[in-house]
């Protein structure tokens, strides 16, 4: 059998859609992600930007990438363990730890690689990891790279992970592994009562933020300040790639655990460092997350506005309670035609289908941004009420 033979499949089913003028992905911006982005020539209002602070094109954030690049160059030019660190990395590291009250932060050069790394380094043959059955798919091959096992509980379902919890047997070593705001529903776990369930279990608890940092708690702390629990979470993970408007991640906890992680996680160790460019970005970010509070407040005054319009036309959100929120359409074919539609209509989303969701689950995944004004965001919604009269999912 020809190694290459499978990839027919798939490449015929994305010609077919590009032949129908149903293909959704790849497309290309010619402008800066905004509250409205360039696509094909086109002003588009964006609704499927990560960029929830608007921070991706502030200037003070564009200035510290600048002056970082004349400084350093455009590349670390080798792993952190070797010759990439520099003083920039240093410092975010301290800000990050502090930021997040943990004795002692690493930075990757991607989120992906934070989950990749730090599962498959602390994952050893006697291990178990628990993980929600939607966690990301970064959680899911972190823990494949490791040589523990894993167990899935159905989503935000505390029986379940109390039941998993309790088979496993005695003398493994347990980390619960979850999302903080879950990136394709737009719901949340329960970190209260996942921490009471893991400390009665005598586990280890690791948040990936990745979608909550900047956005929750009173601080932009995240979801475990949101809940009150961040003493209780063992492992912070967040991106740079969402609130702080630039590309990278890291891990945030106990210096020794941090220490292991730093020597043993191999898409660290075996990566070159972040560029300068994107650490004195994120950097500044931060900056503008502890100064600029109103920017967290006016992101939630939008995500509620956008939610109960769409509520109010008859969308199925699902249970989003976040800037992330879906409109549950059924089909996945169906959400390419309405995500082809919308941008026909002007407003940009994104489509979810199938293993990202639950069969007969796809969406249409929509999210907001500070920086979106009441304009903006009805003109999306009249679109979107275009497109569900079109497709049969509202009446109204």
């Amino acid at each position: 059998m020809d190694i290459f033979e499978k990839c027919g499949e798939m490449s015929g089913r994305a010609r077919d859609a590009r032949a129908a003028g149903f293909y959704p992905y790849y497309r290309s911006l010619s402008s800066a992600q905004d509250p409205t982005v360039l696509c094909d020539g086109r002003e588009l209002v964006m609704l499927g930007s990560n960029n929830y602070l608007g921070l991706a094109n502030h200037p003070e954030v564009k200035e510290a990438a600048t002056v970082a690049l004349a400084m350093y160059g455009t590349g670390a030019a080798g792993s952190r363990l070797l010759n990439g660190t520099l003083d920039l990395h240093v410092e975010l590291e301290a800000r990050l730890a502090a930021f997040t009250r943990r004795e002692a932060a690493l930075t990757f050069p991607t989120g992906f690689q934070v989950n990749l790394g730090v599962l498959s380094s602390l994952l050893g043959r006697r291990d178990v990891a628990v993980l929600d059955c939607l966690d990301h798919a970064c959680i899911i091959d972190g823990c494949r790279l490791g040589f523990g096992r894993s167990v899935k509980f159905r989503h935000n379902d505390m029986d379940d992970l109390a039941q998993k919890l309790e088979a496993v047997p005695e003398g493994r070593g347990v980390i619960v592994v979850v999302d903080g705001v879950f990136s394709m529903e737009g719901d949340v776990a329960p970190l209260d009562e996942i921490v009471r369930l893991v400390r009665r279990a005598g586990a280890r608890l690791m948040v990936d933020d990745a979608h909550g940092l900047g956005v929750f708690g009173d601080s932009g702390r995240g979801t475990p300040e949101h809940f009150g629990v961040e003493a209780d979470v063992d492992l912070l993970m967040g991106t740079f790639s969402k609130s702080l408007a630039t590309v990278g991640g890291f891990v945030a906890g106990r210096a020794d655990v941090i220490d292991h992680i730093r020597h043993t996680a191999r898409s660290a160790i075996f990566s070159a460092a972040a560029p300068p460019a994107s650490v004195a970005a994120a950097l500044k970010a931060l900056d503008l997350v502890e100064r600029e509070p109103e920017r967290r407040k006016q992101l939630w005054e939008n995500a509620r506005y956008l939610e109960r319009q769409l509520t109010g036309m008859g969308f199925d959100t699902g249970d989003s309670a976040s800037p992330v929120i879906p409109v549950v359409v059924g089909a996945d074919q169906d959400v390419y035609r309405a995500v082809i539609r919308l941008q026909e209509l002007g407003v940009f989303a994104n489509p979810v289908v199938s293993p990202a969701v639950p069969v007969g689950r796809a969406m249409i995944r929509t999210s907001t941004m500070a920086t979106h004004t009441r304009e903006h965001l009805d003109r999306a919604l009249e679109a979107m009420r275009t497109v569900g009269r079109e497709l049969g999912l509202i009446s109204g």
